[in-house]
């Protein structure tokens, strides 16, 4: 779903042997009937063009983004990237989430990560929810470490990323409702197999999204290029898979999971260290905005020779990769060193913590972690002593180990991640 405050979302029921469909609008619980156009987008060809012409505007963009992811990539030791990007998971499944609408607070979503949930029920369904993103992305990025081959436009890898995650929902967000109709029952992983309207926009008959997602998959596999055209590529790519439209709901949350793996399979994901989901979710309207003129005809002799507007398409591209530049940016900010030990510092002594405790944390930050008995010598007191404030920092959640007597490492618990990396999530 491209989004909830402007696009309506309409299910469209077959009735035998006439073009009318009923239109199921859920934002207003109406009904009526719209005529279908039985060859509206049936041709693989109606989605050309597939990418705008490259000119020095965007290739220098997309330079700057790499070269800029780049830079990115290398800034901490590796146990301490894992730690930040598993922070920037959840802050990846708070803002997807925000662009549909559903807001779950990022310590609800560190909870629901831990099991804890809300007595709430809607509130505990967003957690769910929200825990489902985090969950699908870290397998997704598992899946991608191990097969180096996959195609991940192809559609047995978008079929997968929606059926893990409709899989780990809530039964309620399965169905979708609307006054005097039948629910409509989400199939986790499964094509849609009726037609939909999303606003002004009517995507491929659901008969011929198969050859759509096909054509796809061959055109955008992002083996077939290199250099700017590939970054080119994975912006391009997302506005034509939410085009396509290929699943009854989810196809919001599915693009901007692909488009993760594509930045991955581009390798400027920096290890995970940035995310343009908050870059979206911050220019909202924009997005949207940005996405339709991309769903536009072509617009006259001057647009392209597609059956779409290309002049659309490049806008979106320019868009898309000036967010990607952004939040790269944004987060090589945030994760200068100079700026991150000063966070911990005022961290460490809004928590109450002793300088050598912050000492700790911050030896932890650049050497990424540390066996128990050299964390207590460090913190410099007897061994008794030593060991109680070991405790403290694990009890506080800034500190973690994968066994009880383990070496220890960073970890970013929401109330920490607050003060160390300000701006992360928006005040609330």
């Amino acid at each position: 779903m491209k989004h909830i405050s402007i696009y309506y979302i309409i299910l469209c029921i077959y009735i035998p042997d006439v073009d009318n469909k009923f239109w199921i609008d859920s934002k207003i619980d109406t009904i009526g009937v719209v005529r279908v156009d039985r060859a509206h987008y049936s041709h693989i060809a109606q989605i050309e063009p597939l990418m705008p012409a490259q000119d020095a505007v965007l290739n220098e963009l997309a330079l700057n983004v790499a070269r800029r992811a780049g830079e990115l990539k290398g800034k901490f030791h590796p146990v301490t990237q894992q730690s930040v990007a598993g922070l920037l998971r959840n802050m990846n499944s708070y803002y997807s989430n925000l662009i549909e609408g559903n807001r779950t607070h990022p310590r609800d979503i560190e909870k629901a990560l831990r099991n804890r949930f809300s007595r709430n029920a809607k509130q505990k369904a967003l957690q769910l929810e929200s825990r489902a993103h985090v969950e699908v992305q870290a397998l997704m990025e598992a899946r991608l470490r191990d097969e180096k081959d996959l195609n991940i436009c192809g559609a047995e890898f978008l079929k997968w990323l929606h059926k893990e995650f409709y899989e780990r929902l809530p039964h309620d967000f399965l169905r979708m409702n609307a006054e005097g109709a039948k629910a409509v029952v989400i199939t986790p992983g499964e094509l849609r197999t009726s037609d939909v309207e999303v606003g002004q926009h009517i995507p491929p008959l659901w008969e011929s999204v198969p050859d759509f997602v096909a054509r796809f998959a061959d055109f955008y596999d992002p083996r077939k290029f290199s250099g700017t055209e590939r970054i080119l590529a994975l912006a391009a790519s997302h506005q034509r898979l939410l085009w396509i439209h290929p699943f009854l709901d989810g196809n919001g949350r599915v693009s901007r999971l692909f488009s993760h793996a594509y930045s991955i399979a581009c390798d400027l994901d920096a290890h995970g260290m940035w995310t343009v989901a908050r870059g979206l979710s911050r220019t909202r309207e924009k997005y949207f905005g940005a996405l339709d003129s991309a769903d536009l005809p072509r617009q006259g002799a001057l647009d392209g020779r597609g059956n779409l507007s290309e002049r659309g398409l490049r806008e979106f591209c320019l868009y898309f990769l000036n967010t990607m530049l952004d939040q790269i940016q944004f987060m090589s900010g945030l994760l200068n060193f100079e700026n991150i030990e000063n966070t911990i510092r005022f961290y460490a002594a809004e928590k109450g913590f002793s300088p050598e405790m912050a000492r700790l944390l911050l030896t932890l930050l650049h050497q990424g972690e540390i066996a128990r008995g050299e964390a207590g010598r460090l913190l410099g007191r007897k061994e008794v002593r030593s060991r109680q404030l070991l405790k403290k920092l694990l009890e506080a959640g800034i500190l973690t180990s994968s066994t009880p007597k383990g070496a220890v490492r960073l970890a970013f618990p929401t109330d920490a991640a607050e003060l160390i990396f300000p701006r992360l999530f928006p005040a609330e």
